[in-house]
């Protein structure tokens, strides 16, 4: 493919110096180099991927870095989000990755975009950008990124990853498929747990962001081939790579032949259910606060409090009293009958969203008096037991 951008006029001393095992590769060289210095690349999050490929773009010498985020920094990224260090707790991620880029490189421009990526704003923070690096850790927003993206013209580098299995793929409309194309539609809501939910190994992060890293520089440069048309799989544990072809879909609904989709969507977490509708109506008026569910324990009313999280969520921090049963086994059909029929159900899960789930479940089943609890395990720590340690 041609590169993406025009190089820059020259490279000063102090680059060449910096630069030089760059520059003594034949594929990049000189004028690669010169068109990384004049590429502006966006960096969509400064968590598990944002932070190798913030970290590495910078130092391979693209001259103009956007990092937007809208995050703090929270102890428990530390452990994958490199960007950040011990002192940055309790800043904006955007702002402590903008730091540590500077420090790994001052002769590179960063922008800071301390601010949540909404329809409101996408459109005009992407139109001053080459590339979008995509780091996001939900469909909301990947949608809305894809979306974008190809209203605009402009190609993308994904990355996807999940406790030891990573993804990468190059995402342009002009030369091959879309998001759209390899995912039609989101998943089932709940279908698809976070890494918040189930985890992500650490170095993962530095695995998976490092090819999108030498994807950008790839596009940017007009070197090798890129992952257009083309999804990796990586799987740690096993320690294999496969690529799978991935073909435009002439009947999608952004990029095909006759679009439909031809402006963004004005809510991409409804697009993608938060919470699906089955759930939501069994939720309404059936959901309870943290502080209600501790009162009831403390009158010891006749409830049976399940966790339906996974074993290694329980195993971190728990609601006193509940008892493990994941959600999978309601969704199976497996939990309904260990379930008691002379105490209420009252179900919790971290945030709320699986419980809803569940609690859809658990009342077509014939528990018309069951609860969940709004909030879940975070909640419960923020409003009864701030002790607890928050995961």
């Amino acid at each position: 493919m041609p590169p993406l951008v025009e190089p820059a006029a020259e490279l000063t001393v102090d680059e060449v110096r910096r630069y030089s095992r760059h520059l003594i590769i034949p594929d990049v060289g000189m004028a690669g180099q010169k068109r990384l210095k004049n590429a502006r690349v966006l960096c969509v999050g400064a968590g598990g991927l944002g932070s190798p490929a913030l970290l590495y773009l910078a130092a391979a010498g693209v001259g103009t870095l956007g990092v937007i985020d809208f995050d703090v920094v929270d102890e428990s990224n530390l452990q994958r989000q490199v960007i950040h260090g011990q002192s940055d707790v309790g800043r904006p991620k955007a702002e402590s990755a903008a730091d540590s880029v500077r420090e790994i490189n001052p002769l590179v421009n960063v922008v800071v975009h301390n601010e949540a990526l909404t329809t409101d704003n996408v459109m005009e923070i992407f139109s001053g950008y080459d590339l979008i690096v995509d780091g996001t850790d939900n469909f909301a927003t990947r949608y809305m990124v894809n979306d974008a993206a190809v209203l605009l013209g402009k190609p993308y580098v994904w990355g996807s990853i999940y406790r030891f299995d990573g993804q990468a793929s190059v995402f342009w409309a002009e030369h091959g498929p879309c998001y759209r194309c390899l995912y039609p539609e989101p998943p089932p809501p709940g279908m698809v747990p976070s890494c918040a939910e189930g985890g992500v190994l650490g170095v993962l992060c530095a695995s998976i962001g490092s090819i999108q890293v030498n994807e950008a520089i790839k596009l940017l440069a007009g070197i090798g081939e890129p992952l257009v048309g083309r999804l990796m799989i990586y799987d740690a544990l096993e320690m294999t790579y496969r690529s799978v072809k991935v073909r435009k879909d002439p009947e999608c609904v952004l990029c095909g032949k006759n679009p439909t989709v031809t402006s963004l969507l004005e809510d991409y977490e409804a697009f993608c259910g938060a919470v699906s509708e089955e759930a939501q109506e069994a939720a309404s008026g059936s959901t309870i606060t943290a502080a209600d569910l501790k009162s009831m324990q403390d009158r010891g009313e006749n409830v049976y409090v399940i966790d339906v999280r996974e074993p290694n969520e329980y195993e971190i921090v728990s609601i006193p009293g509940a008892v493990l049963i994941p959600k999978g086994e309601f969704l199976n059909g497996s939990a309904l009958e260990r379930l008691p029929q002379d105490k209420k159900i009252v179900l919790h899960c971290k945030s709320g969203v699986r419980s809803a789930e569940v609690l859809a479940v658990v009342k077509n089943a014939g528990f018309s008096d069951a609860v969940h609890v709004g909030g879940g395990v975070l909640s419960w720590i923020k409003t009864v037991d701030p002790s607890l340690p928050a995961y």
